[in-house]
């Protein structure tokens, strides 16, 4: 019997956390349940997918410039051609695999800014090739959404109509999947693969030292905002620094967090504007790093959707500074419905009102999280149970007989 070949997809590797802990969560199931199957990814930075998770790993686009804005006229030429370069590899890559799997990421989604011919135009490729070759691809609890541009909706739509497998991280996700005409009967809902990742032990957890950690974004706004996006970023900046200020004022440490690459100049400009030795910023390299800050904390504010999922695993009282309807879901799934905060519109005096109420409540919200934790890890424990039973019911031989 030949191995299961399992490829994983998606822009892993290229500075965003939370893609990557998706990744390493399925590598988890798959090396448990499905030690056998060979694994190798088509990803955004292969070089740290391989050096980092030990697996061959192939660029996503033959173009190197794909995410760089073209302007001039070699460059516009390179991503048109590199469009068409990649239908070949794309195909190529897919039909030496058994199934693909792509492990969370807000595939299906448009909550920050997206053209359709960058990732849609990626994801749709993998899917209608996985159809024409009879590869098993998988959507393993992404993220969706209400997307209005209409290029961008009839990619994400077609390739969750081709997908073998699909699952949400939430209702709102598989929601909006069936109001853009998916039909999600068999889909299922569970919570993001984040938390099926090790949690740190609660020997990890110090005594209370007063410290907040406060989780930053690039953040200028969404799909539907890029005429005002500047706006919308020095406003979300200017709060977030202010809160900062205040907390610093009552003499509190902060230890400031990312949760991509790009989020680095936020937290420089945060750091110069308020300028004391209370202020420090974290070099995290994985969720497993960011959760470790956050145990040591006593709350966490942040705004990245997976920067919240590692301070509500940790069972550390979080603030959400949402930015996104995933990010309020999330909050409310948890038990902390009541402490989300616009990110767009932030206002500190509520904000810190906000804040108060939270830690005053601290000790009844972390047996709230532990609880909720608990149910979090059973639904996905049932979750790769039926991905075994979906992707791989014979080990791989029947889809072999039929090559």
């Amino acid at each position: 019997m030949s191995a299961v070949r399992v490829g994983v997809f998606g822009l892993l590797g290229s500075g965003n956390l939370g893609n990557d802990g998706s990744l390493e969560a399925v590598l988890g199931y798959l090396r448990t349940e499905h030690p056998d199957a060979v694994v190798d990814a088509l990803c955004g930075g292969p070089e740290v997918v391989k050096a980092r998770y030990g697996i061959e790993a192939t660029r996503l686009h033959w173009y190197g410039g794909e995410y760089r804005t073209a302007s001039r006229a070699g460059a516009i030429a390179g991503k048109g051609l590199g469009k068409l370069v990649d239908i070949v590899r794309t195909a190529a890559w897919v039909r030496r695999h058994d199934v693909v799997i792509v492990p969370g990421m807000g595939v299906l989604e448009a909550t920050l800014p997206l053209r359709p011919w960058g990732f849609p135009y990626a994801l749709f490729l993998l899917c209608a090739t996985g159809r024409l070759f009879r590869t098993r691809v998988a959507l393993v609890g992404v993220g969706a959404d209400a997307i209005r541009e209409r290029p961008t909706r009839a990619l994400v739509r077609r390739s969750a109509r081709l997908a073998a497998y699909r699952s949400y991280r939430d209702t709102l996700s598989r929601d909006a999947m069936r109001a853009m005409g998916v039909d999600t009967t068999r889909d299922r809902v569970c919570p993001d693969l984040a938390f099926a990742l090790p949690t740190p032990a609660e020997s990890e957890r110090p005594a209370s030292t007063g410290l907040v950690c406060v989780g930053v974004m690039d953040f200028h706004g969404g799909n539907d905002d890029r005429a005002r996006a500047e706006e919308i970023h020095r406003r979300y900046l200017d709060g977030t620094t202010r809160f900062v200020r205040a907390l610093v004022a009552d003499g509190r440490p902060v230890r400031l967090l990312t949760g991509d690459s790009c989020d680095s100049p936020v937290v420089a400009a945060i750091l110069d504007a308020v300028d004391s030795p209370l202020v420090t910023a974290a070099e995290a390299a994985s969720l497993t790093d960011l959760m470790r800050e956050m145990t040591g904390a006593d709350a966490v504010v942040a705004t990245r959707y997976h920067n919240l999922v590692c301070a509500l695993k940790a069972g550390t009282p979080t603030l959400a500074l949402s930015y996104a309807a995933k990010s309020d879901a999330l909050m409310e799934r948890m038990g902390l419905g009541a402490y989300c905060h616009p990110a767009r519109e932030a206002d500190v005096d509520r904000l810190l009102e906000q804040f108060r109420d939270l830690e005053k409540r601290a000790a009844e919200l972390r047996q709230t999280l532990a609880e909720q934790n608990l149910i979090a890890t059973g639904q996905l424990d049932e979750q790769f149970r039926e991905l075994t039973s979906v992707l791989f019911p014979a080990a791989g031989s029947a889809h072999q007989e039929t090559r």
